[in-house]
């Protein structure tokens, strides 16, 4: 069994890129942070890191004891923060980490009703898009995790996750204001000659997808994952792009013209790590999550 303490000197060492910077993050004496790496590389039976340079490269039995030593000890840190609000020895703490559009448009209003319900419970807020959040949650450094997936793709890897889901959000195909349109109602195949604004990779993926079902592959002239710039570069005459209902409901530049896509949603889910029961502030904060997710929204 490993103990904790090599593992987090390990873990140090794997961030860090050397025993020496180790040394001074964890404010230890070098000699004790190559101590605890022998040790530990004696009680995995295998080496752990190579020597390069003045630093040192992981062995492929060390990036996969890094990446699990940092899921360990979150976890480890979670635990001993749930049995402290447990034992009544703090108010207990939700740590969130959100995308940037749910964090503008939706967690203000589940902030402020947290608040008004569990004042002493402290809430603190990340921004992160779900790949990001979701390995912070592994890590144990969030608690819960607001993800979103289109409708023909996969959501990721779960597996040993609690998934709320929380709303679908309607997309649109956003393009300059005061244009030459065909009709009432524009859609991907009004814009199939244009150049096109691409979003996060996630985002990006569905919009070839959406356009190769159309027949036509888009030319995607700029990318951008800010919603508030891509607005912005539509405005400006230089594309067309898709952007959800919660990016709109955050910022909508009055340059630009939205329709809103039929058929076609944004899944919106909160991500817990573990299986229920779960910690009690977390389950406080997923209750109010999920009353303020289910007022009906004022789409664009």
């Amino acid at each position: 069994m490993f103990d904790e303490n090599r593992l987090r000197v390990f873990a140090a060492i794997a961030r860090e890129g050397s025993v020496t910077a180790a040394a001074a993050a964890l404010h230890y004496a070098q000699p004790s942070v190559s101590h605890h790496l022998a040790r530990l590389e004696a009680e995995a039976g295998v080496p752990l890191v190579q020597r390069a340079g003045r630093g040192i490269r992981l062995t492929g039995a060390g990036r996969l004891l890094a990446d699990r030593a940092e899921e360990i000890l979150g976890r480890i840190d979670s635990a001993r923060t749930e049995l402290a609000a447990h034992a009544g020895l703090g108010a207990g703490r939700v740590r969130l980490a959100a995308f940037p559009s749910a964090l503008a448009a939706v967690v203000p209003a589940v902030a402020a009703a947290f608040g008004a319900a569990h004042p002493d419970i402290e809430l603190a807020l990340t921004e992160a898009e779900p790949p990001e959040a979701l390995a912070a949650l592994r890590r144990g450094e969030v608690d819960v995790a607001l993800t979103f997936h289109h409708g023909d793709s996969r959501p990721g890897d779960r597996q040993g996750h609690t998934v709320t889901p929380l709303l679908h959000e309607p997309l649109y195909v956003v393009s300059r204001a005061g244009g030459s349109w065909p009709g009432p109602r524009a859609d991907l195949d009004t814009y199939r000659d244009q150049r096109w604004i691409a979003g996060c990779e996630r985002c990006r993926t569905h919009l070839l997808s959406a356009c190769g079902k159309r027949g036509f592959t888009p030319a995607v002239a700029f990318e951008t994952d800010d919603y508030v710039a891509a607005q912005a570069l539509v405005a400006a005459g230089l594309g067309v792009t898709t952007l959800p209902g919660l990016a709109l409901r955050a910022h909508l530049h009055p340059g630009v013209r939205i329709d809103r896509l039929p058929d076609d949603h944004r899944f919106v889910d909160a991500v817990v790590y573990g299986a229920p029961p779960l910690p009690a502030p977390v389950a406080a904060f997923l209750e109010v999550l999920q009353e303020t997710a289910a007022r009906p929204l004022p789409w664009p």
